[in-house]
């Protein structure tokens, strides 16, 4: 006969017994806990197993050619199923650690070589054709005017809006495009 832990408060020992299912039950858990300790054990020995089988450690030796997988890199264009999966082949300068290792990538053998640095050649537009209209900005808290001006042989894509010193001949266009305006506005 088993006696329950819980004693009454007179401190004499409560005389209840256990009830055999929850003897049962105790000892159905304290086997279903076993169980599942010796399947995660079981468990992690098995991929532990897998994973040994199926990868090994890399013997990269210096001078060694190898690929790099494009996986990771986010500057290359395109359709992801359309990319090279690997580039190269690569020359291995120096071993950095495990799994780095230093590359020598030689220009010619790139697969995405790094465009040149762009340098802005500022080409002259040509003469001004004319001054197309004008507009007024506040720059450091000051008023300032801006023309739109329309170069000969461009198209209107290629329109800038330049200050009033900017402009090649400016004098001479601002004149024309004031007189032009003071005719508009008597005809209206």
């Amino acid at each position: 006969m088993v006696k329950s832990p819980i004693t009454c408060e007179s401190a004499e020992e409560n005389l209840l017994t256990i009830h055999p299912t929850a003897k049962d039950f105790h000892y159905m858990w304290k086997r279903a806990c076993d169980t599942a300790a010796k399947c995660i054990v079981e468990a992690k020995e098995y991929n532990k197993q897998r994973w040994d089988k199926s990868h090994m450690e890399p013997d990269f030796k210096e001078v060694d050619q190898v690929l790099v997988s494009t996986l990771n890199f986010n500057n290359i264009k395109g359709h992801k199923k359309i990319r090279d999966s690997f580039v190269g082949p690569f020359t291995i300068i120096e071993l950095i650690g495990k799994n780095a290792v230093e590359e020598d990538k030689f220009p010619s053998r790139k697969k995405n070589p790094t465009p040149p640095e762009i340098v802005e050649v500022e080409d002259s537009p040509g003469p001004v054709s004319r001054i197309i209209r004008a507009r007024k900005i506040r720059l450091n808290g000051k008023d300032k005017r801006q023309y739109l001006v329309r170069f000969k042989t461009q198209t209107a894509d290629k329109d800038k809006e330049l200050a009033e010193d900017a402009i090649p001949d400016g004098k001479i266009h601002l004149r024309r495009f004031r007189a032009s305006r003071r005719t508009e506005q008597s005809h209206q």
